[in-house]
């Protein structure tokens, strides 16, 4: 029942389509790749608030690909609030060469494909996303989506049955032992959720293309 509703919402979808020449993200994936992926914005309110980056990083064969990353900047009509540049330290004038949102949601598909997409709150940043993408092109993101605090949470509660989960991504990132980058960009948020995955779902995990670097 639930493959017949998905496949009905994901035709429907496909409908709206305003543009052919980005039916690919509708195609059926034979990369074997997955793309982790993170926004900074104004705010939280995705009806109110705008993107300011996006960053991404594709994961292919157990490994992080960093040779890969994908990171744009994108001009924006709303004051930056000084509360949230202290979150993801863009500041105005970080922003004096950044692309505008049509510019750059188009270069963010063409870099996704119709890979999965994987995240940290990924239906927040999905949100962002399709905030751009359905007025641009008639359609929301039709990509598989793969949420990690799911993944943590399902892992987590095995061993404390009926306990509360702390699902803040620092304790996650201390849970399964992963190296904390420092700098709170889109970039580095996208390469540690993208560790964190493979942490959870592989038995070890390698950072890099054909040299393995192991944490």
């Amino acid at each position: 029942m639930f493959s017949f509703f998905a496949n009905y919402k994901r035709k429907r979808n496909l409908a709206k389509l305003k543009d052919e020449s980005f039916k690919f993200l509708f195609e059926e994936d034979s990369s074997g790749e997955f793309v982790v992926f993170d926004t900074e914005t104004t705010g939280l309110n995705p009806k109110e608030d705008e993107i300011l980056s996006i960053g991404a990083v594709k994961i292919k064969d157990n490994k992080i690909l960093t040779s890969q990353t994908f990171e744009i900047y994108i001009k924006n009509s709303k004051e930056i609030s000084a509360k949230s540049i202290q979150i993801h330290g863009i500041r105005p004038c970080d922003l004096q060469s950044a692309k505008n949102s049509d510019e750059a949601i188009k270069e963010f598909l063409h870099f996704i494909g119709s890979r999965p997409l994987i995240g940290y709150y990924l239906e927040f940043d999905t949100a962002m996303i399709n905030k751009y993408l359905k007025p641009l092109l008639g359609i929301t993101l039709p990509n598989k989506m793969i949420e990690v605090s799911e993944i943590y949470f399902e892992n987590r509660i095995t061993l404390i049955p009926q306990g509360n989960i702390d699902l803040r991504f620092d304790t996650i990132l201390k849970n399964c032992d992963v190296p904390n980058m420092g700098a709170h960009n889109a970039v580095n948020d996208a390469i540690m959720t993208a560790m964190i995955y493979l942490k959870l779902t592989k038995e070890s995990f390698n950072v890099g293309n054909s040299s393995k670097t192991s944490f």
